[in-house]
Parts: C-alpha cells; sequence; structure tokens
C-alpha cells in the first residue's frame, strides 16, 4: 500500500511538472495573462463598422431570473465595470479619451437594479430570519 502511494504520488508529481509537447507548445503561444481581463481587446484597423453595445438590464427581466441567474449576471457586470474603470483610467492617463462612456452607466444601472429586485424579494420572505440575512447578504454587494 505505501509502495502504491509513493509511486502514484512521484507520477502525479511528475505528470504536473512536465505538461506534454502539445500542452507546453499551446501555452507558449497564447500567453494567457489574468491581467487582461481589465482591457477591452482592441480592434484591428479595418474593422469600420460601428460598435454597437448593447443596453442596461430592465427590473421586469430580471424578476424573471432565478437567484443563481442574478448572482451570475451580477460578476459579468462587476467584471465589466472593473474592466471599463480600468480602461478609463488607462486611458486617462496617457490624455486619451475612452470610447463609449456611455457603456459604464449603463453598467451601474443594471447592477442596481439587480440588488432592487433581491431586495424586492428579500422584504418578500416570510421568514424574517432569512430575510435579515438576504438583506445583510445584498447590501455588503
Amino acid at each position: 500500500m505505501f509502495i502504491s502511494r509513493f509511486f502514484g504520488r512521484t507520477l502525479m508529481a511528475a505528470a504536473k511538472s512536465e505538461p506534454s509537447a502539445a500542452a507546453a507548445s499551446s501555452t507558449a503561444r497564447t500567453g494567457y495573462n489574468p491581467l487582461e481581463e481589465f482591457f477591452e481587446a482592441d480592434r484591428g484597423r479595418d474593422d469600420d463598422k460601428p460598435v454597437v453595445y448593447g443596453r442596461s438590464w430592465k427590473a421586469p427581466e430580471l424578476r424573471l431570473k432565478s437567484w443563481d441567474d442574478l448572482h451570475k449576471l451580477w460578476y459579468v457586470l462587476f467584471k465589466e465595470k472593473n474592466m471599463l474603470m480600468s480602461q478609463r483610467q488607462m486611458l486617462h492617463a496617457q490624455n486619451l479619451r475612452f470610447p463609449h462612456p456611455e457603456r459604464l452607466p449603463k453598467v451601474r444601472k443594471s447592477m442596481c437594479r439587480i440588488k432592487h429586485v433581491l431586495t424586492e424579494r428579500a422584504i418578500e420572505e416570510p421568514d424574517p430570519r432569512r430575510s435579515s440575512e438576504m438583506k445583510r447578504m445584498i447590501n455588503a454587494l
């Protein structure tokens, strides 16, 4: 049993430390950097079409969503807000104009509407203990 554990751990460690040739070549090509998520991908010069961005979420649409869907949407919007604010700050430091500044208020409105819908659900909760717990969590967002 000790030998099987030892060899199993040794083989697992070797597998983790030595990636396959295909995996090594794919990571060398892509070079994923998590900080790239804070900035929007640059568009090429051949993209002359104007980019059309969506609208903010309406409260009636959000009322139809489940708790999990609203949670996922909150973090997608949170990530988008961070990306837009990072990009705006970077461009401001370089004395460049922030393209499409109307996107940030749309994201903020959607986030406020999610909080509103969640607060409505917390108020309608019949159990007062669960209601107060929900309100505390919503206020922490």
